[in-house]
């Protein structure tokens, strides 16, 4: 293991800073857009292998369900599979879990430490695509719906899977729908993992795809929300 260093219409993604806000509280410029769409039921299709921009997940409405979307390096936003409900492969036609959509992104340069995390933040490792970029999302659909992402992954050296202490909240309230700005809680972990070198454990912040986990994926847990949307804003 590396020893780590203490330090959501689709318009093409480019490198302009997202700056100028919009009516509905998002930064204007160019940016990649995720729809995550709740569903009764499971979706059939395969949904791999195409240019989508949606993720079909339980909807959750009589108590709350748990999908989860896969997460894979890559220096380009893309949907690799788009249905939660069967097997999950990436964007090569892999396999990489049972059950899950899968949803390739860079490693975010634009994370910081925060003063309440338990320790030191840890960025991208060298060998991973990255991009600096904001991370901004809305609950849409009926009202009354709501739905928490919480970023997860698996302790390389125990195999224990650890979940990050703070979350998204997106609640479907009336009237109009807007963005709140989520970089944080979606493109890092906050948690603690073992380090095989020294018997000890590492707490702090950790960057997407860092190599003290695999397999990380987003924990999305619904109770009735019909349309999460998220843009990714290169900066």
């Amino acid at each position: 293991m590396k020893h780590a260093v203490l330090v959501v219409l689709t318009v093409a993604v480019g490198a302009s800073p997202a700056l100028a806000q919009t009516g509905n509280g998002a930064p204007s410029g160019p940016h990649y857009n995720l729809n995550i769409i709740g569903v009764e039921k499971a979706k059939n299709p395969t949904l791999t292998g195409s240019e989508r921009h949606t993720i079909f997940v339980a909807l959750g409405r009589t108590g709350g369900v748990t999908s989860r979307i896969y997460l894979t390096p890559s220096l380009d936003f893309k949907v690799c599979d788009g249905n939660a409900f069967d097997a999950a492969f990436d964007c090569n036609g892999r396999q990489i879990a049972p059950e899950g959509a899968v949803f390739s992104l860079p490693c975010n340069t634009n994370i910081t430490s925060e003063p309440t995390d338990p320790g030191p933040l840890f960025p991208c490792d060298a060998a991973d695509p990255k991009l600096a970029y904001e991370v901004w999302a809305r609950a849409l659909g009926g009202p009354g719906g709501a739905a928490v992402i919480t970023t997860c992954a698996t302790d390389a050296e125990t195999g224990e899977e650890i979940c990050s202490t703070e979350n998204v909240l997106l609640v479907r309230n009336k009237g109009k729908s807007t963005f709140t700005n989520v970089t944080q809680e979606l493109t890092s972990l906050v948690g603690c993992v073992s380090d095989p070198a020294t018997d000890e454990v590492i707490c702090g912040r950790f960057a997407l795809f860092r190599d003290e986990f695999v397999d990380w994926f987003w924990q999305y847990a619904n109770r009735g929300l019909r349309l999460a949307q998220i843009r990714f804003y290169p900066i």
